[in-house]
């Protein structure tokens, strides 16, 4: 196995490179995508918790490759938008994601008690710096857990790029076992890569749980 490692390393160190990037992109954008949604889940205007609703609702039940591939395949046949398998990859797996960080983030808003937005409120603020500042940063203490576990399956979630030529771990694993013939040892290593990054984020989390931050 060491040998196929040495033998191919730029090769999957490419696809660990992509994976990283894709998933930064990717949580980056879906922390702040969800993080907006759960917000007008929450807002007193219907309507806006409506459209909230709507999004969050159709794309948790979509599968990442049926929106992902609407990206891919899809657009670029009926739009002037021509993308590349990692940006389609990236842009469906943060919306994707989105979804699930809505409903994380929301529950976490509705645990802070109606008592602090009526405080803020009656101080002076308006709703949304009394969202800002004093709701969503109890909010998000509280659902460090469940969006750690989020994280986690959005980094396992980025194989998806291997269905789109995205160049990811899995889809320069694929490659490695094709032109090697080692099948099993080329997706052991591919594992062993994963595994280096979502461990690490894994430990944190906990250690951000019983640290209480």
């Amino acid at each position: 196995m060491l040998s196929l490692l040495g033998a191919n390393w730029s090769t999957f160190l490419l696809g660990f490179w992509n994976t990283i990037l894709c998933s930064l992109i990717s949580l980056f954008f879906s922390l702040i995508i969800g993080s907006g949604f759960a917000i007008l889940e929450t807002v007193p205007n219907k309507f806006w918790r409506a459209v909230a609703k709507v999004y969050v609702e159709i794309f948790r039940n979509i599968p990442l490759l049926v929106v992902t591939m609407v990206f891919y395949l899809v657009l670029p046949t009926h739009t002037p938008l021509k993308l590349t398998g990692f940006q389609a990859g990236t842009i469906g797996l943060s919306i994707y994601s989105s979804a699930f960080i809505a409903e994380t983030v929301r529950s976490g808003i509705q645990s802070v008690g109606t008592g602090q937005m009526e405080g803020a409120r009656s101080n002076g603020m308006t709703y949304w710096q009394a969202m800002r500042y004093v709701i969503l940063p109890q909010a998000f203490r509280i659902v460090i857990p469940p969006l750690g576990n989020q994280f986690v399956n959005l980094i396992k979630n980025s194989s998806i790029l291997a269905f789109v030529a995205g160049f990811d771990l899995m889809y320069q694993g694929d490659i490695v076992a094709s032109n090697t013939f080692q099948t099993i040892p080329s997706y052991v290593l591919v594992s062993l890569f994963y595994l280096a990054l979502t461990l690490p984020l894994s430990y944190y989390m906990q250690y951000l749980e019983k640290k209480g931050v």
